[in-house]
């Protein structure tokens, strides 16, 4: 049993798993992306880092010329102090300028090896998160299903509820005892399909509110999963372009814990993907418990028998076709995303990550003022 099943398997009791027809799925997926992440870019950022991380050789050469002129430069102050008596002659020290040539030179298999530990906690939590967001996919369709079914109802009892009134205030109300149930009869089946449609613009205003509500929060916690994916492609092909200067640095004894550094901060970038793949799985756990909340009310509106006029006229109320549940579910998400890198810097100990983030983040808060203050103006 996994974790979704035991923290959230409880709420489909009332009702069996809603069918979707594939027509229905199709229209869905087509207007707001196939999955909750969108199938397609997550593979696009993928395959993205992949095409970037080729270019890994352009400063090769420049960091091989460098390393040359900081050897001559490391020789000569070794040869100084041994022959001003300071120091004595060790092997060992000597022998390291060698070792971070021989880097540079691998510097493609160096790297990969590097990244490797990153990978396979990437793998693991990848795989986690993939399985839970079949189950978080499905539920999601079956609540928009029946989303549609409540609009639905909510329009046929306005129609219904509409006839009735006019039954009450027109004239055949006062028409003859023999015809008077033959004209109600007639009426109703004239009138009821034209109050429907009517009421049926005011049921689209609410699935037009509930689903910019949706959209926005869903692209909220899409695009700061996006944020967190392209901030590592772009930290991380800068620390593999760059990178051969700081081996070449740390051969001087004055940048002798650059390359350590450096290090550092490739892996606790190469962390992100997986600690926010695992964000992302614990984050569904939540999606997955609002909506298969959400789902066990729908049901109890629809009810097995038929609607529930109550409960589906209170509810008619809140002026959205949607409990907030998901949506609060998926703006949680979005900012659980947002601390990936502190998270990342908890496991490998770096500051430089995370000011650059950080400096970011800022720089983005001030954009947005800005664009704010111009439509103000505007």
């Amino acid at each position: 049993m996994n974790l979704i099943t035991l923290f959230t398997g409880g709420f489909l009791v009332q009702g069996q798993p809603v069918s979707v027809p594939d027509s229905f799925k199709d229209t869905f997926n087509f207007l707001q992306g196939n999955g909750v992440y969108e199938e397609g870019m997550m593979h696009f950022l993928k395959q993205m880092k992949h095409t970037i991380w080729t270019h890994y050789d352009a400063f090769i050469a420049d960091a091989q010329a460098l390393c040359a002129i900081f050897m001559l430069i490391f020789f000569s102050i070794k040869i100084y102090e041994m022959m001003a008596g300071d120091k004595q002659l060790e092997i060992m020290p000597l022998l390291r300028p060698f070792g971070l040539v021989m880097v540079i030179l691998w510097w493609p298999t160096f790297t990969r090896v590097i990244a490797f530990p990153a990978e396979i906690v990437e793998n693991r939590t990848e795989a986690m998160f993939d399985g839970s967001q079949i189950e978080v996919n499905d539920l999601r369709l079956q609540r928009a299903k029946l989303m549609v079914d409540v609009s639905d109802q909510l329009l046929t009892i306005q129609a219904v509820t509409e006839t009735a009134k006019t039954e009450a205030d027109t004239w055949y109300g006062k028409a003859w005892d023999s015809v008077k149930s033959t004209v109600k009869e007639g009426f109703a089946e004239v009138w009821n399909p034209i109050v429907e449609m009517r009421n049926r613009l005011q049921a689209n205003i609410l699935l037009l509110v509930t689903s910019i509500l949706e959209t926005l929060a869903i692209w909220f916690l899409r695009i700061c999963v996006y944020v967190i994916f392209i901030v590592q492609i772009l930290f991380s092909t800068i620390l593999i372009i760059l990178g051969p200067f700081a081996v070449a640095a740390s051969i001087l004894p004055a940048f002798r814990d650059s390359f350590s550094t450096w290090i550092a901060r490739f892996v606790a970038v190469n962390l992100y993907s997986g600690i926010a793949y695992l964000v992302m799985y614990i984050s569904s756990l939540f999606q997955h418990y609002a909506m298969e909340a959400e789902i066990s009310r729908y049901q109890t509106l629809l009810g097995a028998s038929g609607p529930d006029l109550g409960k589906l006229t209170s509810y008619a109320l809140f002026g959205v076709l949607s409990f907030g549940m998901v949506i609060g579910a998926f703006v949680i998400g979005a900012l659980t995303m947002l601390t990936v890198p502190s998270i990342s810097t908890w496991i490998i100990s770096t500051s430089g990550i995370s000011s650059a983030a950080s400096t970011m983040g800022r720089g983005a808060s001030s954009m947005a003022r800005v664009a704010r203050k111009l439509l103000t103006k505007l």
